[in-house]
């Protein structure tokens, strides 16, 4: 059980103090993070190699391709002011908080807003790291953490994290806001969990985590509790809103994701596709089959999440998430990058590797590593979709 839910008997819990920062935590995280870049830059190695040898270039691919350009035309030209009949082409489908930095940041330092956007992707993607290493060393101990960080760092569709996309920062803000949950910084969950409603559709997935365990934990004497259950699903359903009036009709937000294809169907769409892909296709795309592996994998790890009782918020915003992504009746090929987020879910194969012996361990982060460099140079220069 989460420990903020337990608190302790000889202090009455609306009268504890809120509690206090950690200073050595950036100490502690340390190998952890120089894990995640080792990791990161062997996929950008392998990516930049990959990239010459076909006569690419790695800066366009990582900065301005596929959704790093809707969100840098957002931040040039802001949003759409109708619906339209287009298939795939209305911009309201992108959440605000990403292409608001880019353009906050873009006007204060010099460079284009793609480059600005690239290295705000790797910032957030290092702030990630921190965040994903101090919810596993706070559960299972300092080596668990930094496992779990370098883990996140090669999961599959790791790529993105250093893209001008919203993963890294999305889970930058995920990881902070499950963090603070766990130790009872109940203003500081909700901010953040404020913020990643702004950043992606599965900020829902976030607020949750916070609102369901602030709610138990105000019906158990939390009193500062109660306000971050409120105020955790503001981000989501503000953009959500703010949609609906732009557009002058209540389901603005959803008509727009409709007209993506993308209307939630419980996960009829994502049977069928796996169904055909892995029984009746003769020759099924490799990367298909890759996305469809990775959708398997990270189901298999809720089911052993719950098993082993994660804290009630990790297991809320895995199971939200895992919801939305596979319940999307949407395209499919980028549901692997949609988990990306989801590092709680490599908490039983960060808990194995960290009690295994070093050689068994290496053996697994290494395999881990060349296979997500791998993929991720075939997501972005073989296949021909977006990520």
């Amino acid at each position: 059980m989460s420990p903020v839910l337990t608190p302790r008997p000889s202090v009455p819990a609306a009268r504890r103090p809120a509690p206090r920062p950690d200073p050595g935590l950036l100490r502690r995280a340390a190998p952890a993070l120089l894990g995640y870049l080792l990791v990161r830059l062997l996929g950008l190695l392998v990516l930049a190699r990959w990239a010459h040898l076909k006569g690419h270039g790695v800066w366009p691919t990582i900065a301005t391709s596929w959704d790093s350009g809707w969100y840098l035309g957002i931040a040039d030209h802001g949003y759409d002011h109708e619906l339209g009949t287009r298939t795939n082409h209305n911009n309201l489908a992108f959440f605000p908080l990403y292409p608001a930095m880019i353009k906050a940041v873009a006007a204060v330092t010099p460079g284009s807003r793609a480059s600005v956007a690239l290295v705000l992707a790797g910032v957030c993607s290092l702030v990630a790291a921190l965040g994903v290493f101090a919810v596993g060393e706070r559960l299972h101990g300092r080596r668990t953490g930094t496992v779990l960080a370098v883990l996140w760092g090669a999961s599959p569709a790791a790529v993105v994290q250093w893209m001008g996309y919203t993963e890294s920062l999305f889970t930058a803000l995920a990881a902070g806001a499950l963090y603070a949950v766990l130790s009872g910084r109940w203003a500081g969950a909700a901010a953040l969990a404020v913020a990643a409603g702004l950043t992606r559709p599965t900020g829902v997935a976030v607020a949750a985590a916070v609102s369901v365990t602030a709610l138990l934990a105000a019906r158990r004497g939390e009193r500062r509790a109660l306000g971050a259950a409120v105020a955790a699903p503001l981000g989501w359903l503000g953009f959500v809103g703010w949609v609906g009036l732009r557009l002058g009709r209540w389901d603005g937000y959803f008509a727009v994701q409709r007209t993506w294809e993308n209307a939630w169907d419980g996960g009829a769409g994502t049977l069928r596709v796996l169904r055909d892909l892995l029984v009746y296709s003769r020759h099924p795309q490799l990367f298909l089959v890759a996305v469809s592996a990775v959708l398997l994998l990270f189901t298999a790890l809720y089911v052993l999440s719950v098993a082993d009782r994660q804290p009630l918020p990790l297991l809320v915003f895995t199971g939200v998430l895992l919801l939305v992504v596979l319940g999307s009746g949407g395209v499919y090929f980028p549901r692997a990058r949609f988990l990306v987020p989801g590092f709680p879910l490599l908490l039983p194969v960060a808990l194995a590797v960290a009690r295994a012996r070093v050689p068994a361990a290496a053996l697994v982060l290494g395999g881990a590593a060349l296979s997500s460099a791998w993929l991720g140079g075939y997501m972005l220069l073989v296949w021909p979709g977006p990520p």
